[in-house]
């Protein structure tokens, strides 16, 4: 048995922070004594109590592209020596044997770890293969600190390696664990009018003003369609909903749109779904919004770009299209409304064998298998 500790970048209960959740709770079941550090309360906090799970709060420095101007560079030189001693403190006090850092965009946690003389492994949530090379290479440089770097996906992998090379060989591809519904809700006979659903950050990158269009689309062509905004955005992005609000009205869809904010539990919201879009304009290192639709037995349309195809691999219910493309968007819900009970039978099928793929005991056990080599270490 280890003492894990895992740091995680916030406490909200989107992708990293539904792994961090995962991690933590599947490291407890195979016999570790885990602690997760956050920057501070929040709904994981909260999941991660209620499951008898310690909760520590220390203050995070996190390389965001803002860094990448003067002023935001002297913000994250101000957050890193502010949060120096604070990481120090806590895992003197926490003495881990092994640290989990759920980001690379977090790297003082590799360093402090180092420091310490703990064994650290960096999980892997980010590949984007737009960025410069140079930014590329310093970006993943602190990655050599850690010890092992556990990936989320194949896609995901290839961008570290192409950044640094070495790190191929100390890298383990463990895709994500998504838990399903208790029971998926069977999808409805006669979709009318057809009901769609984004999940995410309402965030340029993931194209939830894509589906917008897409949605206008389907209109002009006299298709009724109703379409769900089920996130929020980053502080910061608040120009962004602002936007999507506007053009919303604008574009007369008023009455067949709702931004419904956050909500942890997205089941309802799903099961309520006919067709999920998972509208991606930059690269997405995995998918869960695309594995979720498959265990809840929805057709889906995703994006073809980044680690969105191995999410989807196999599954007949899925449409995949280029990124940022409405009018590919619009023809691929009525590609699965024309041939509904074909793709609705085929969601219903692939339910289970996504369900076996993604399994927290399988990303539980994989992780173990990490962590123990990192004791042997």
């Amino acid at each position: 048995m280890a003492k894990v500790l895992i740091a995680n970048l916030g406490a909200e209960l989107y992708g990293a922070d539904r792994m961090a959740w995962e991690t933590a709770t599947g490291l407890r079941g195979a016999g570790h004594d885990v602690t997760v550090v956050l920057p501070g309360p929040g709904p994981l906090a909260d999941l991660l109590t209620d499951a008898g799970i310690p909760v520590r709060t220390a203050p995070t420095a996190i390389v965001r592209k803002s860094a990448l101007r003067p002023r935001g560079l002297l913000g994250l030189v101000r957050d890193a020596v502010g949060s120096v001693r604070p990481g120090l403190r806590l895992l003197a006090d926490v003495r881990p044997d092994v640290l989990v850092v759920n980001s690379i965009v977090a790297p003082l946690w590799l360093a402090l770890g180092r420091l310490r003389g703990v064994r650290v492994v960096c999980h892997v949530h980010e590949g984007e293969t737009g960025l410069a090379r140079p930014l590329a290479v310093l970006l993943h440089l602190p990655l050599h600190l850690a010890h092992h770097l556990v990936v989320n996906s194949r896609f995901s992998l290839d961008v570290v390696a192409a950044a640094a090379p070495a790190l191929r060989r100390r890298s383990t591809v463990v895709y994500n664990a998504v838990a399903g519904p208790p029971a998926p809700t069977p999808p409805r006979p006669h979709p009318e009018p057809l009901r769609l659903l984004y999940v995410g950050r309402l965030s340029p990158r993931k194209g939830p003003d894509v589906a917008v269009a897409a949605l206008r689309v389907l209109r002009d062509r006299g298709l009724d369609a109703r379409l769900t905004l089920l996130g929020s955005v980053f502080t910061g992005y608040e120009w962004f909903e602002q936007q999507l609000r506007e053009t919303v009205a604008t574009s007369g869809l008023a009455d067949r749109v709702q931004l419904a904010g956050f909500r942890s539990d997205r089941w309802p919201d799903t099961a309520e779904a006919d067709v999920v879009l998972v509208p991606s304009v930059a690269d997405e290192p995995f998918g869960n919004v695309a594995v979720e639709a498959a265990l809840a037995a929805r057709p889906q349309v995703v994006t073809d770009t980044g680690g969105l195809p191995e999410a989807v691999e196999g599954l007949t219910a899925c449409v995949r299209v280029p990124p940022g493309d409405p009018e590919a968007l619009a023809a691929a819900v009525v590609r699965i409304r024309d041939d509904w009970t074909r793709f609705a039978a085929a969601a219903e099928r692939e339910a289970a064998p996504t369900a076996e793929r993604f399994s927290p005991a399988r990303y539980a056990a994989e992780l173990d298998a990490v962590v123990r080599a990192q004791l042997g270490g």
